[in-house]
C-alpha cells in the first residue's frame, strides 16, 4: 500500500476505533453511585486533592497515603474540579484512555494490514469485555493499559528498525505508565521485548543498535518525567513512602499476597475467557497461526506476527507468578491479542480459507458456556457468589445477543459476497450486548451498593458532632466518600466501639440485620433508622452511656 493510502487508512481505522471505544464506554458513564471497594478508594484519593489543596502527597481520610502514584488522581480531581465530584468525572480518565486505546489499535492494524485489518483490530479491541468494563470504572488500569500499549509498540518499532526516536518516546510513555501505577509501566515491556529479541537471534539478529546517545536521552526523558513526585515525597515523607509503595505494595504486592487478593497458577485461564469475550473463540487459531508464520521469518509480517504471540505470552506468565492476582491485572495483554485476531481474520478472508472461521464462530455459543464456567470458577474463587446470582439474568441477556451474532457471522461465512462483514456482524452484536447491559443493568446495580443509601439518610439528618462508623459490613470506603468525614470501622464489641459509641451526642452506625438483635445500647438510645440489602442504620443518642 502507497504511503499515502496508508496513512489516509490509518486515520479511517483510527477514527473508527475511536468511535466504536467511545460507543461503548461514554453511554450512561455516571449512572449509578461508585462500586466499593476500588473506585470510592480511589474517588475518595481524587477528591481529597480538592479539599487539602495537596498535588503532591495523596491522601484518603485526610491521611498520607502511599499505595499508588499520582497521574490517575491528578486527571480525576481535574476531571472533577470541572464538572463536579461525580461518578461521570471520577471515571472519565478511564474512558478516555479506553477512546485512546480503540484509536491506537485501529491505526496500528491499518499501518500493519490496510484498512480492514485496522478496523477489526479497532472493534475487536473495544468489545472485549474487561476492555469495555475497566473502560467505565474509576480506576487506574485503562490509563495503565494505555500507557503499556503506546510504550510496547514504540519499543517494537525502535528494536525493529534501529528507531532511536520511537525508542525515546517509548521511555516518555513509560515515565507517564510509572506514574500511573509505578515500576511494572517499565517492566513489563521490558520482557516482552526482551523476550522477542531473544527470539530473534534465530533469525540472525540481535539487540538493536541504538547508540549510547539515544540511552542516554531516553533516560534522561524518562527521569525528567517520573522521578520528580517519587523524589519530592521522598523528600517530604522520607523512608515511610519508599516502604510502603515500594515495599509493600509493589514488590510485596508480587512477591506476597495484599488485601488477600490471590489465586492459583491457572487463575488467568478463566480470566481470559471472560476478558476477551467473544473474541477468544478465534484465540486459540490466531495464537497457533501467528506462532507458526512468525517463525517463518520470510513471510511478510512475521516479525510483527512474532511480537505479539510474546506480548501476550509474557504478560500472562508474568502475572500468573506474581502472588497477588487480580483479573483486570492481564488487561494489558488484550491489544496484543485483538491484533492477532485482527490479523487472523485478514488472512482468512484474504485466502478464502474459512473452514477454521466458521468452526471458530460455531464455537462462540461454547465460549458462551466457557464464560459462565469461568464466571462461577471465578465467584467461587472471590467469594462473589451474591453478585453473580444478582449479574446472571443480565449475563444471559448479554449471551442470548451476542449467541445471535455468532449465528450471524457463521451464516455471513457462507455467503461469498458478505464474509467480509461476518467479524462486523459479531463486534455489533457485542456493541448491543454491552450497551443493553449496562443500560438496563446498571439501575438496578444499585441494589447491590446499600451504603450509598444509608450514606444518603445520614447526610440528611446528620448535625454538627456526631460520628459515623460501619462494624462487621463492608463498604467502609462508600461511606466515607458519601459521607465525607473519616468513617471508622469498628470490628468488634469490644472498648473500642463503646468509646466510639459513647464519645459523641450522636453516633450513626451501619451493622448487618443479622446483628441487628444483639447490637448492645450501652445504656443509650438505639434506634433503627433503615435497612437496604441487609445492612442496617442505626443511631445512638440519649442519655449517656451507663
Amino acid at each position: 500500500m502507497p504511503p499515502a493510502l496508508s496513512d489516509r487508512a490509518a486515520r479511517t481505522a483510527a477514527a473508527i476505533g475511536a468511535a466504536v471505544a467511545a460507543a461503548v464506554t461514554l453511554p450512561v458513564l455516571g449512572a449509578g453511585t461508585l462500586w466499593d471497594n476500588s473506585e470510592t478508594a480511589y474517588g475518595e484519593v481524587a477528591r481529597e486533592i480538592l479539599v487539602t489543596h495537596d498535588w503532591l502527597v495523596m491522601h484518603q481520610h485526610l491521611q498520607p497515603w502511599f499505595i499508588q502514584p499520582p497521574l490517575y488522581f491528578w486527571l480525576a480531581a481535574i476531571a472533577a474540579k470541572l464538572f463536579g465530584v461525580t461518578a461521570f468525572s471520577l471515571r472519565l480518565p478511564s474512558a478516555l484512555a479506553t477512546i485512546a486505546m480503540g484509536a491506537l489499535a485501529g491505526w496500528v492494524g491499518a499501518r500493519r494490514g490496510g484498512l480492514r485489518t485496522g478496523i477489526f483490530s479497532a472493534l475487536i479491541l473495544s468489545t472485549a469485555l474487561e476492555q469495555a468494563i475497566i473502560g467505565r470504572l474509576a480506576i487506574m488500569d485503562a490509563l495503565l493499559d494505555l500507557c503499556l500499549m503506546v510504550t510496547t509498540i514504540l519499543w517494537y518499532r525502535a528494536a525493529e528498525e534501529n528507531d532511536g526516536s520511537s525508542f525515546v518516546w517509548g521511555w516518555a510513555w513509560a515515565a507517564l505508565g510509572t506514574l500511573v501505577k509505578g515500576p511494572v509501566a517499565v517492566l513489563v515491556p521490558g520482557l516482552i521485548v526482551a523476550a522477542y529479541v531473544a527470539w530473534n537471534t534465530r533469525y540472525g539478529k540481535g539487540w538493536p543498535r541504538l547508540g549510547g546517545r539515544t540511552w542516554a536521552i531516553a533516560l534522561g526523558v524518562f527521569a525528567a518525567i517520573a522521578l520528580p513526585w517519587f523524589a519530592t515525597v521522598y523528600a517530604h515523607e522520607g523512608s515511610r513512602f519508599i516502604d510502603a509503595f515500594l515495599g509493600q505494595y509493589t514488590f510485596g504486592r508480587y512477591l506476597g499476597v495484599v488485601e488477600n487478593q490471590t489465586g492459583p497458577l491457572w487463575y488467568y485461564l478463566p480470566v481470559i475467557i471472560l476478558a476477551f469475550f467473544p473474541w477468544v473463540a478465534f484465540l486459540p487459531l490466531a495464537l497457533l497461526t501467528g506462532a507458526r508464520e512468525g517463525a517463518r521469518n520470510a513471510e511478510p509480517g512475521a516479525a510483527f506476527l512474532r511480537y505479539l504471540v510474546v506480548w501476550a505470552v509474557v504478560t500472562l506468565l508474568f502475572y500468573s507468578l506474581a502472588k497477588t492476582k487480580l483479573p483486570n491485572y492481564v488487561a494489558s495483554a488484550l491489544p496484543a491479542m485483538a491484533w492477532l485476531v485482527a490479523l487472523w481474520w485478514e488472512r482468512t478472508l484474504a485466502a478464502a480459507r474459512l473452514r477454521a472461521a466458521r468452526v471458530s464462530a460455531a464455537a462462540v455459543p461454547v465460549t458462551i458456556l466457557m464464560l459462565a464456567v469461568a464466571i462461577a470458577l471465578f465467584a467461587r474463587t472471590m467469594h462473589f457468589t451474591q453478585q453473580t446470582t444478582w449479574l446472571m439474568p443480565y449475563l444471559i441477556e448479554l449471551g442470548a445477543i451476542v449467541f445471535a451474532g455468532s449465528l450471524t457471522t457463521f451464516v455471513l461465512l457462507w455467503v461469498p459476497r458478505a464474509r467480509a462483514l461476518a467479524p462486523l456482524a459479531l463486534a455489533c452484536a457485542s456493541i448491543g450486548a454491552i450497551t443493553a447491559t449496562v443500560s438496563i443493568g446498571v439501575p438496578h446495580a444499585e441494589a447491590l451498593k446499600p451504603v450509598p443509601a444509608l450514606a444518603h439518610r445520614i447526610n440528611t439528618l446528620r448535625k454538627p458532632g456526631d460520628r459515623i462508623a460501619i462494624q462487621g459490613v463492608s463498604g467502609g470506603n462508600a461511606l466515607a466518600f458519601y459521607t465525607l468525614p473519616d468513617a471508622e470501622a469498628l470490628l468488634g464489641d469490644g472498648s473500642g466501639t463503646r468509646n466510639f459509641v459513647c464519645s459523641a451526642p450522636r453516633a450513626f452506625v451501619i451493622i448487618s440485620a443479622r446483628r441487628l438483635t444483639s447490637q448492645p445500647s450501652y445504656g443509650r438510645d438505639l434506634h433503627v433508622l433503615e435497612s437496604v440489602d441487609g445492612d442496617t442504620l442505626v443511631l445512638y443518642d440519649g442519655p449517656p452511656c451507663s
